[in-house]
């Protein structure tokens, strides 16, 4: 598969990768054999670029990811994971409410500093078992993820302390690329006043449902030449059939508008999860995006909505029916990218 660059450094990631939240067991167990075999199907069929995260069943994913990953030569796949959270034995039961269904026996703590962020690019490689990583991002710094109460201090630690680890991280070559991964783009927007990054991975905002960041992120990105990889591309399960957005129920307004884009879909002959898979990658700024899998039934579905061609018309119609804006780019002619 073709790859593009992060930002304007040598990093290079595949322009579909692999999202590694659901095969940790995000709301349905998934066996070790599943997720090795989701990992490796994923990988012979030309996607070099894994993204994982600390957070991810409290480092389930990590360690299937390494497990995997260890086969293949040094070099010949991108790997991303993240920092802002730290992983510590259990100390009490699981809320009920716990999004993961089978995690490793931790709890996660959010801590930006310099220090924190340090250990927990040395923790992931243990637990990865892997001799690098390539990408690394603080995760969830928004409003979303933390208590409104603590938000903003977390906010002014990560760019007091924790992005001097970051850039430290960079400049001794530990790390090829930096940036941040949140479900937000506001706290971005604030990012870029704060650090020269090489790459935001921004779930769920710019996806054929929603391009809100059109107005203001996507342009300013383009001009410090930072690029955007997209996370949940089917806001996680609208655009693939499912009932939940933003992690959550989906609301009437949205149900409606993902109803009117598979009805146009249809009308050419062509599934809702593909044209939301290769929308994103018209725009400039955009390298790469990554659905996640949790099964290696779901991984070759990713793969064939990747391959589908999609008629020129289809985006026109679209546009004509005010269902995605005139000022967001389309993917050219009728060709898969």
């Amino acid at each position: 598969m073709a790859t593009r660059r992060l930002g304007r450094g040598k990093v290079e990631v595949t322009l579909m990768g692999i999202g590694t939240a659901p095969l940790a067991g995000l709301f349905t167990p998934v066996s070790d054999d599943d997720a090795r075999t989701l990992i490796r199907s994923g990988l012979d069929a030309g996607l070099r670029y894994v993204d994982t995260a600390p957070f991810y069943g409290y480092g389930l994913a990590e360690r299937r990811v390494g497990d995997a990953l260890r086969a293949e030569p040094t070099g010949s796949y991108t790997l991303s994971t993240k920092a802002g959270r730290l992983l510590r034995p259990r100390s009490a039961p699981r809320a009920g409410s716990d999004q993961w269904a089978s995690p490793l026996e931790f709890e996660a703590v959010f801590d930006y500093s310099h220090d924190a962020v340090m250990r927990s690019f040395e923790d992931s490689l243990q637990r990865l078992g892997l001799p690098r990583i390539d990408v690394l991002y603080l995760h969830d710094l928004g409003i979303d993820s933390h208590d409104p109460a603590t938000h903003r201090g977390h906010v002014e630690t990560a760019w007091r302390d924790g992005v001097k680890a970051m850039r430290r991280l960079r400049e001794e070559g530990s790390v090829g690329a930096i940036g941040l991964g949140v479900n937000v783009r506001d706290i971005l927007l604030e990012a870029m006043d704060h650090a020269d990054w090489d790459a935001f991975l921004l779930a769920g905002r710019y996806t054929l449902l929603e391009q809100e960041p059109l107005d203001d992120l996507l342009p300013r990105c383009e001009r410090a030449g930072t690029s955007i990889v997209v996370g949940g591309p089917y806001n996680s399960g609208i655009l693939a059939g499912g009932e939940t957005w933003n992690y959550a129920e989906a609301p009437p307004e949205v149900i409606e508008k993902a109803m009117r884009l598979s009805a146009v879909c249809e009308r050419h002959g062509v599934p809702l999860m593909a044209a939301a898979l290769q929308f994103p990658l018209a725009h400039p700024v955009v390298a790469s995006v990554i659905p996640g899998a949790r099964s290696p039934a779901e991984m070759a579905t990713n793969l064939a909505m990747m391959r589908t061609e999609i008629p020129a018309d289809l985006w026109a119609d679209l546009r004509d029916e005010g269902l995605i804006r005139p000022d967001a780019p389309v993917p050219e002619g009728s060709s898969a990218p």
